[in-house]
């Protein structure tokens, strides 16, 4: 997948924040930028998966405890 720009306006204080943690580490701010428009997306998506699993059925752990030990895994 080829690299396109973005244009963004943030605050003076984040941009200092994000320049003050990645110049001293030897990060590429777009390196920065990138992954955390990543993690924020993957956090979105699995929001979204715990809104759904939410009112799957669930039961008691030791039941579930019980079932592995007769099963012979525990």
């Amino acid at each position: 997948m080829g690299k396109v720009q973005i244009n963004v306006r943030v605050d003076a204080a984040v941009k200092n924040a994000v320049e003050g943690y990645c110049r001293p580490r030897g990060v590429a701010m777009n390196h920065f930028v990138q992954e955390a428009l990543l993690d924020r997306l993957e956090e979105l998506e699995d929001i979204e998966d715990l809104k759904k699993i939410r009112h799957e059925p669930t039961r008691p752990l030791a039941d579930l405890l019980r079932e592995l030990k007769l099963a012979g895994a525990l």
